[in-house]
Protein backbone atom coordinates (compact mmCIF):
# COMPACT_ATOMS: atom_id res chain seq x y z
CA UNK A 1 0.00 0.00 0.00
CA UNK A 2 3.14 2.41 0.59
CA UNK A 3 3.90 1.45 -2.90
CA UNK A 4 0.82 2.24 -4.42
CA UNK A 5 0.02 5.28 -2.32
CA UNK A 6 3.65 7.01 -3.07
CA UNK A 7 3.80 5.98 -6.88
CA UNK A 8 0.46 7.41 -7.04
CA UNK A 9 0.48 10.34 -5.17
CA UNK A 10 4.04 11.79 -6.72
CA UNK A 11 3.57 12.80 -10.38
CA UNK A 12 7.47 12.56 -11.99
CA UNK A 13 7.14 8.76 -10.98
CA UNK A 14 4.24 8.01 -13.62
CA UNK A 15 6.78 6.42 -15.82
CA UNK A 16 6.18 3.32 -18.09
CA UNK A 17 8.22 1.23 -15.19
CA UNK A 18 6.59 2.95 -12.26
CA UNK A 19 3.16 1.66 -13.74
CA UNK A 20 4.68 -1.92 -13.66
CA UNK A 21 5.82 -1.68 -10.29
CA UNK A 22 2.44 -0.13 -8.91
CA UNK A 23 0.57 -2.76 -10.83
CA UNK A 24 2.69 -5.31 -9.50
CA UNK A 25 2.10 -3.63 -5.68
CA UNK A 26 -1.71 -3.89 -6.79
CA UNK A 27 -0.88 -7.68 -7.24
CA UNK A 28 0.83 -8.63 -4.34
CA UNK A 29 -2.14 -7.09 -2.24
CA UNK A 30 -4.64 -9.25 -4.04
CA UNK A 31 -2.39 -12.39 -2.95
CA UNK A 32 -2.18 -11.41 0.72
CA UNK A 33 -6.11 -10.26 0.41
CA UNK A 34 -6.86 -13.46 -0.69
CA UNK A 35 -4.43 -15.17 1.22
CA UNK A 36 -6.34 -13.10 4.35
CA UNK A 37 -9.84 -14.54 3.20
CA UNK A 38 -8.82 -18.22 3.06
CA UNK A 39 -7.17 -18.22 6.28
CA UNK A 40 -10.50 -16.72 7.49
CA UNK A 41 -12.26 -19.63 6.18
CA UNK A 42 -10.11 -21.97 7.67
CA UNK A 43 -10.51 -20.49 11.20
CA UNK A 44 -13.96 -20.63 10.76
CA UNK A 45 -14.73 -23.66 8.82
CA UNK A 46 -11.40 -26.01 8.93
CA UNK A 47 -13.07 -28.78 7.17
CA UNK A 48 -14.17 -26.87 3.73
CA UNK A 49 -10.40 -26.13 3.41
CA UNK A 50 -9.32 -29.71 3.53
CA UNK A 51 -12.13 -31.73 2.08
CA UNK A 52 -13.06 -29.26 -0.57
CA UNK A 53 -16.47 -27.01 -0.89
CA UNK A 54 -18.27 -24.45 -2.91
CA UNK A 55 -17.54 -21.83 -0.91
CA UNK A 56 -13.50 -22.64 -1.56
CA UNK A 57 -13.73 -21.81 -5.34
CA UNK A 58 -13.90 -18.67 -5.48
CA UNK A 59 -11.02 -17.68 -2.77
CA UNK A 60 -9.35 -20.05 -4.58
CA UNK A 61 -9.77 -18.77 -7.74
CA UNK A 62 -8.78 -15.14 -6.63
CA UNK A 63 -5.95 -16.27 -5.10
CA UNK A 64 -4.88 -18.24 -8.45
CA UNK A 65 -5.06 -15.02 -10.13
CA UNK A 66 -3.39 -12.49 -7.86
CA UNK A 67 -0.40 -15.22 -7.85
CA UNK A 68 -0.43 -15.40 -11.98
CA UNK A 69 -0.66 -11.98 -12.40
CA UNK A 70 2.36 -11.13 -9.77
CA UNK A 71 4.43 -13.60 -11.86
CA UNK A 72 3.10 -11.90 -15.17
CA UNK A 73 4.49 -9.25 -13.07
CA UNK A 74 7.29 -10.23 -12.17
CA UNK A 75 8.55 -11.22 -16.12
CA UNK A 76 7.09 -7.85 -17.65
CA UNK A 77 9.42 -5.92 -15.12
CA UNK A 78 12.49 -8.24 -16.49
CA UNK A 79 11.59 -7.76 -20.43
CA UNK A 80 11.32 -3.60 -19.85
CA UNK A 81 14.73 -3.48 -18.23
CA UNK A 82 15.71 -5.30 -20.50
CA UNK A 83 14.18 -3.64 -23.82
CA UNK A 84 15.46 -0.42 -21.84
CA UNK A 85 19.75 -1.39 -21.73
CA UNK A 86 19.74 -3.16 -25.04
CA UNK A 87 17.77 -0.85 -27.17
CA UNK A 88 19.11 2.32 -25.61
CA UNK A 89 22.35 2.54 -27.36
CA UNK A 90 20.82 1.61 -30.76
CA UNK A 91 17.31 3.07 -31.59
CA UNK A 92 16.66 4.93 -28.72
CA UNK A 93 13.88 2.61 -27.34
CA UNK A 94 11.39 3.72 -25.22
CA UNK A 95 8.92 2.34 -23.48
CA UNK A 96 5.57 4.34 -23.72
CA UNK A 97 2.60 4.72 -20.81
CA UNK A 98 0.36 3.52 -23.61
CA UNK A 99 2.93 0.16 -23.44
CA UNK A 100 2.89 -0.49 -20.12
CA UNK A 101 -0.75 0.31 -19.52
CA UNK A 102 -1.46 -2.57 -22.16
CA UNK A 103 0.85 -5.03 -20.91
CA UNK A 104 -0.64 -4.39 -17.44
CA UNK A 105 -4.18 -4.99 -19.12
CA UNK A 106 -2.96 -8.05 -20.74
CA UNK A 107 -1.18 -9.57 -17.47
CA UNK A 108 -4.51 -9.15 -15.54
CA UNK A 109 -6.99 -10.30 -18.18
CA UNK A 110 -4.51 -13.48 -18.71
CA UNK A 111 -4.61 -14.10 -15.11
CA UNK A 112 -7.86 -14.16 -14.44
CA UNK A 113 -9.33 -16.06 -17.50
CA UNK A 114 -6.70 -19.06 -16.37
CA UNK A 115 -6.95 -18.33 -12.95
CA UNK A 116 -11.30 -18.82 -12.71
CA UNK A 117 -11.33 -21.36 -14.78
CA UNK A 118 -12.76 -23.79 -12.23
CA UNK A 119 -15.18 -20.93 -11.56
CA UNK A 120 -16.64 -21.55 -15.53
CA UNK A 121 -16.27 -25.12 -14.39
CA UNK A 122 -12.83 -27.05 -14.38
CA UNK A 123 -13.73 -28.38 -11.00
CA UNK A 124 -13.98 -31.97 -9.17
CA UNK A 125 -17.38 -30.91 -6.84
CA UNK A 126 -19.23 -33.82 -8.44
CA UNK A 127 -16.81 -36.20 -9.13
CA UNK A 128 -14.17 -37.92 -7.08
CA UNK A 129 -12.11 -38.56 -9.81
CA UNK A 130 -8.89 -36.70 -10.43
CA UNK A 131 -9.73 -34.24 -7.28
CA UNK A 132 -6.78 -32.44 -5.65
CA UNK A 133 -6.12 -33.91 -1.96
CA UNK A 134 -4.37 -30.31 -1.31
CA UNK A 135 -6.60 -27.91 -2.91
CA UNK A 136 -9.88 -29.20 -3.04
CA UNK A 137 -12.32 -28.94 -4.93
CA UNK A 138 -9.75 -28.20 -7.66
CA UNK A 139 -8.78 -30.95 -10.15
CA UNK A 140 -5.12 -32.28 -10.29
CA UNK A 141 -5.00 -32.12 -14.00
CA UNK A 142 -6.16 -28.09 -14.05
CA UNK A 143 -3.16 -27.42 -11.50
CA UNK A 144 -1.01 -29.42 -13.15
CA UNK A 145 -1.38 -27.61 -16.24
CA UNK A 146 -1.53 -23.63 -14.12
CA UNK A 147 1.62 -24.43 -12.51
CA UNK A 148 4.12 -26.60 -14.69
CA UNK A 149 4.20 -24.28 -17.73
CA UNK A 150 4.02 -20.42 -15.62
CA UNK A 151 6.79 -22.02 -13.17
CA UNK A 152 9.21 -22.82 -16.03
CA UNK A 153 8.30 -19.06 -17.70
CA UNK A 154 8.62 -17.47 -14.45
CA UNK A 155 12.44 -19.11 -14.25
CA UNK A 156 13.24 -19.06 -17.65
CA UNK A 157 12.94 -15.49 -18.63
CA UNK A 158 13.84 -13.63 -15.67
CA UNK A 159 17.31 -15.25 -16.08
CA UNK A 160 17.77 -15.04 -20.04
CA UNK A 161 16.95 -11.14 -19.57
CA UNK A 162 18.93 -10.61 -16.67
CA UNK A 163 21.88 -12.42 -17.95
CA UNK A 164 21.27 -10.65 -20.66
CA UNK A 165 21.42 -7.41 -18.94
CA UNK A 166 24.67 -8.32 -17.21
CA UNK A 167 26.55 -8.98 -20.30
CA UNK A 168 25.69 -5.74 -22.41
CA UNK A 169 27.07 -3.85 -19.34
CA UNK A 170 30.19 -5.25 -19.40
CA UNK A 171 30.63 -5.29 -22.96
CA UNK A 172 30.24 -1.84 -23.20
CA UNK A 173 32.15 -1.23 -19.37
CA UNK A 174 35.04 -3.12 -21.71
CA UNK A 175 34.50 -1.27 -25.10
CA UNK A 176 35.05 2.06 -23.03
CA UNK A 177 38.06 0.88 -21.13
CA UNK A 178 39.64 -0.22 -24.31
CA UNK A 179 39.04 3.57 -25.44
CA UNK A 180 40.50 4.99 -22.05
CA UNK A 181 37.42 6.17 -20.58
CA UNK A 182 35.69 5.82 -17.33
CA UNK A 183 34.00 2.63 -16.63
CA UNK A 184 32.80 3.58 -12.79
CA UNK A 185 28.97 3.85 -13.74
CA UNK A 186 28.90 0.75 -15.68
CA UNK A 187 30.60 -1.54 -13.32
CA UNK A 188 28.22 -0.19 -10.37
CA UNK A 189 25.21 -0.72 -12.87
CA UNK A 190 26.95 -4.05 -13.59
CA UNK A 191 27.32 -4.90 -9.85
CA UNK A 192 23.26 -3.72 -9.05
CA UNK A 193 21.67 -5.66 -11.95
CA UNK A 194 24.00 -9.05 -10.46
CA UNK A 195 22.75 -8.21 -6.54
CA UNK A 196 19.31 -7.34 -7.89
CA UNK A 197 18.98 -10.60 -10.02
CA UNK A 198 20.34 -12.68 -7.28
CA UNK A 199 17.81 -11.79 -4.93
CA UNK A 200 15.26 -12.26 -7.38
CA UNK A 201 15.37 -15.80 -8.09
CA UNK A 202 16.83 -16.79 -4.66
CA UNK A 203 13.49 -15.28 -3.72
CA UNK A 204 10.93 -16.70 -6.07
CA UNK A 205 13.02 -20.30 -5.61
CA UNK A 206 12.46 -19.83 -1.91
CA UNK A 207 8.95 -18.75 -2.55
CA UNK A 208 7.32 -21.16 -5.68
CA UNK A 209 9.82 -24.42 -5.19
CA UNK A 210 7.87 -25.52 -2.12
CA UNK A 211 4.23 -24.96 -3.55
CA UNK A 212 5.59 -26.51 -6.62
CA UNK A 213 6.81 -29.27 -5.11
CA UNK A 214 3.20 -29.97 -3.14
CA UNK A 215 1.76 -29.75 -6.76
CA UNK A 216 3.93 -32.94 -7.86
CA UNK A 217 2.88 -34.76 -4.78
CA UNK A 218 -1.26 -34.15 -5.17
CA UNK A 219 -0.16 -35.39 -8.57
CA UNK A 220 1.46 -38.46 -7.42
CA UNK A 221 -0.21 -39.12 -4.48
CA UNK A 222 -2.88 -41.95 -4.12
CA UNK A 223 -3.90 -41.33 -0.30
CA UNK A 224 -7.09 -40.14 1.09
CA UNK A 225 -7.33 -36.92 2.94
CA UNK A 226 -7.48 -38.29 6.22
CA UNK A 227 -4.75 -40.06 5.53
CA UNK A 228 -2.64 -37.20 5.07
CA UNK A 229 -3.94 -35.45 7.63
CA UNK A 230 -2.36 -33.09 9.52
CA UNK A 231 1.12 -33.46 8.54
CA UNK A 232 0.52 -32.43 4.73
CA UNK A 233 -1.84 -29.96 5.09
CA UNK A 234 0.76 -28.33 7.62
CA UNK A 235 3.20 -28.33 4.59
CA UNK A 236 0.39 -27.35 2.50
CA UNK A 237 -0.20 -23.93 5.10
CA UNK A 238 3.53 -22.91 4.73
CA UNK A 239 3.62 -22.91 1.16
CA UNK A 240 1.03 -20.21 1.41
CA UNK A 241 3.07 -18.59 4.16
CA UNK A 242 6.21 -18.34 1.88
CA UNK A 243 4.00 -17.18 -0.86
CA UNK A 244 2.89 -14.12 1.12
CA UNK A 245 6.60 -13.72 2.21
CA UNK A 246 7.18 -13.17 -1.79
CA UNK A 247 4.37 -10.74 -1.35
CA UNK A 248 6.33 -8.78 1.21
CA UNK A 249 9.83 -8.98 -0.61
CA UNK A 250 9.04 -7.67 -3.93
CA UNK A 251 8.49 -4.21 -2.89
CA UNK A 252 11.74 -4.01 -0.87
CA UNK A 253 13.56 -5.59 -4.00
CA UNK A 254 11.77 -3.78 -6.92
CA UNK A 255 10.77 -0.31 -4.95
CA UNK A 256 11.40 0.40 -1.20
CA UNK A 257 14.93 -0.71 -1.74
CA UNK A 258 15.39 2.34 -4.31
CA UNK A 259 17.03 5.36 -3.07
CA UNK A 260 14.75 7.37 -5.48
CA UNK A 261 11.80 6.25 -3.29
CA UNK A 262 12.82 6.66 -0.53
CA UNK A 263 13.26 10.26 -1.39
CA UNK A 264 9.87 10.63 -2.56
CA UNK A 265 8.51 9.13 0.79
CA UNK A 266 10.29 11.86 2.33
CA UNK A 267 9.27 14.43 0.37
CA UNK A 268 5.95 13.63 0.60
CA UNK A 269 5.85 13.40 4.41
CA UNK A 270 7.21 16.51 4.40
CA UNK A 271 4.68 18.00 1.91
CA UNK A 272 2.02 16.73 3.93
CA UNK A 273 3.56 18.30 7.43
CA UNK A 274 3.59 21.80 4.98
CA UNK A 275 -0.28 21.50 4.62
CA UNK A 276 -0.85 20.59 7.39
CA UNK A 277 0.47 23.50 9.02
CA UNK A 278 -0.83 26.10 6.46
CA UNK A 279 -4.25 24.26 7.10
CA UNK A 280 -3.08 25.13 10.97
CA UNK A 281 -2.31 28.86 9.64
Amino acid sequence: CTVIFTRMAMKDLHKPISILFCNLAFSDLFTSFSGFWITLLFITNPDITIFGSKDMLAPYALYTSSILSTIYNLISIGIERYLAVAESMRTRFRLARSHSIAVVLINWVLAFFLGCLPLMGWNCLHTEKNISVLYSPFCVNYLIFITIPNVVVAFIIPLFTYLRIIIILRKRKLRMKACGQATGTYKSAEIQVARTSTCIWLLALISYAPFFAGVIFDATNQQCHVDLYPGVYIFRNCTAMLITMNCLGNPIIYTLKAKTLGAKLKDLKRLTTNRIRACTI
